[in-house]
């Protein structure tokens, strides 16, 4: 590979962890980069939380408090006041990532892969939402499954002569086809010991998106200038 990372579009998943509030104006589905292609799937979303009342603990898993707000914010999202995406995710990747200190080149090379937009970039307004990827939603099924015709074409469509690297977990990787990750360099954190890095390894992918977005170096001279005390980057 000798790809520069001005020709890289980076995949990352959202956070469950998400900032409140956001300014106007209100979101709605053909909003973003992906808005014109991915507005109606968007519309059957935001029509079936409407119809699941926000949802419940088993569809969005989690309860108390964070589940108020997140059945509060599910049934109102048309109109909702935005943040962009890299404002709106605040969870460890996007922690160690750092996204308020890369220019906005660099934050328009994120790809978010997401239950309810399917596909937003980083600077695409997002309402405040709870939905995962993996989640089963009537009358649609599981989202990874029912995304997966459609975020293939709507990412090639915004990523031609881009080198497209994923740094997805397997929930969100399941929403593209066979066909669409083979155009993919898939990269895995792993232990010294070869086991596969898992939910540990979070802080260290959101620093190594950092170091493919930052570094200047052709691809695989990114990853193979890439340091972690713990995890090393395998590149499939």
């Amino acid at each position: 590979m000798t790809t520069r990372t001005t020709s890289l579009t980076v995949l990352l998943p959202p956070s469950e962890g998400k900032a409140p509030d956001g300014v106007d104006p209100g979101w709605s589905p053909d909003r973003g980069t992906f808005g014109e292609a991915l507005a109606e799937r968007r519309d059957e979303v935001v029509d079936a939380l409407a119809a699941a009342g926000g949802g419940n603990q088993k569809l969005l898993g989690v309860g108390g408090a964070h589940l108020e707000r997140a059945m509060q914010s599910n049934r109102v999202l048309l109109g909702a006041p935005t943040l962009p995406a890299w404002r709106r995710y605040t969870g460890v990747v996007w922690d160690h990532l750092d996204p308020a200190t890369l220019t906005a080149a660099q934050r328009r090379s994120i790809v978010v892969v997401s239950g309810l937009h399917g596909l937003a970039r980083a600077d695409d307004p997002v309402p405040d939402y709870r939905l995962k990827m993996g989640a089963s939603l009537p009358p649609m099924g599981k989202l990874s499954t029912w995304w997966r015709p459609v975020l293939g074409p709507a990412l090639a469509s915004v990523t031609r002569r881009r080198t497209v690297v994923d740094l997805l977990p397997q929930e969100h990787r399941a929403a593209f086809t066979e066909d669409d990750r083979e155009q993919f360099v898939v990269i895995e954190l792993v232990e010294r010991s070869g086991a596969p890095g898992g939910h540990a390894a979070k802080a260290a992918k959101g620093r190594l998106a950092r170091h493919l977005l930052t570094s200047g170096l052709p691809l695989d001279q990114a990853l193979a200038t890439w340091t972690d005390e713990r995890f090393s980057a395998v590149g499939t």
